[in-house]
């Protein structure tokens, strides 16, 4: 049952519960040579630089309504990227009531709320199989607050910012708060599933699974794309220039790539449609 603002209970002090949310992206791509996986590198090394991953990071603080204290960024060698923020309490405003249901974010806006003692953090891995056939490019994202936004409203604006085929998605609430009679409080929302924080239109695209351990307050979403294009997968050219057997094979190790990395485990050849 769903609380009205006016029904909202009156807490003992701040809001004392921890709210994390990871979000991971995947991104395939085909490379059959050492100098497409290093261009593939080198272009994904461009376009997440540190610098690209901070302005994202900025705006997640800015749709949670939190004030940067500090960042720390690093582009590494040979490749990959890592940004750390460190953000307190934003100015309080009054709070949206629309910002406790159960829908997707602002892309971006201004939702601002309260929360202390708060991280942002964002890691890229870049890797490629041995034999040169796959490149993938992952992202970590993770958004833990205290308060009372819940950090899943930055998670369509995080989705929008990467071209992702594959994203994994998990949301904790740990610890627990007091009502003013002393009662502990151990989640302050409704939450059924995260993809109630997901847009239609992105839901529409994506094949997905539900984990969720509702006593816990632990709740996991995995998502694949559903529409296949070789060409969204090739690097620097298009399956045109391939032929009949190569096409078949390239989508079959693209879909078997996706389909490890979605479910959690290696496959056989055989297990892929």
């Amino acid at each position: 049952m769903k609380l009205t603002p006016e029904q909202r209970i009156t807490l003992h002090g701040f809001n004392n519960l921890t709210k994390s949310l990871s979000f991971n992206m995947y991104d395939v791509c085909y490379t059959k040579t050492k100098e497409e996986r290093e261009a593939y590198i080198e272009y994904i090394d461009e376009q997440y630089s540190a610098e690209r991953l901070t302005k994202i990071l900025k705006t997640v603080s800015d749709i949670i309504g939190a004030h940067v204290l500090n960042i720390a960024k690093q582009d590494y060698v040979p490749q990959g990227a890592s940004v750390t923020m460190l953000v307190s309490e934003g100015p309080v405003v009054e709070v949206p009531t629309e910002s406790f249901e159960e829908s997707p974010g602002p892309l971006p806006g201004s939702v601002v709320m309260q929360l202390d003692k708060s991280h942002i953090t964002v890691h890229t891995y870049p890797e490629y199989h041995p034999d040169e056939g796959i490149s993938t490019f992952r992202a970590d994202i993770d958004v833990s607050t205290c308060g009372e936004i819940s950090p899943l409203k930055a998670l369509n604006y995080l989705i929008h910012s990467f071209d992702t085929d594959i994203m994994t998605i998990d949301y904790r609430v740990r610890g627990f708060t007091r009502d003013i009679n002393g009662h502990k409080l151990f989640i302050d929302h409704d939450i059924s599933s995260i993809q109630n924080y997901i847009p239609e239109d992105i839901k529409n695209m994506f094949d997905m699974i539900d984990v969720n351990v509702y006593p816990e307050n632990i709740f996991h979403t995995k998502c694949k794309l559903k529409e296949f294009d070789l060409n969204n997968y090739l690097f620097g050219y298009t399956k045109e220039k391939l032929n009949s057997g190569e096409v078949a094979e390239i989508t079959e190790r693209l879909k078997m790539e996706m389909d490890e990395i979605f479910y959690g485990r290696n496959m056989n050849h055989g297990s892929i449609n």
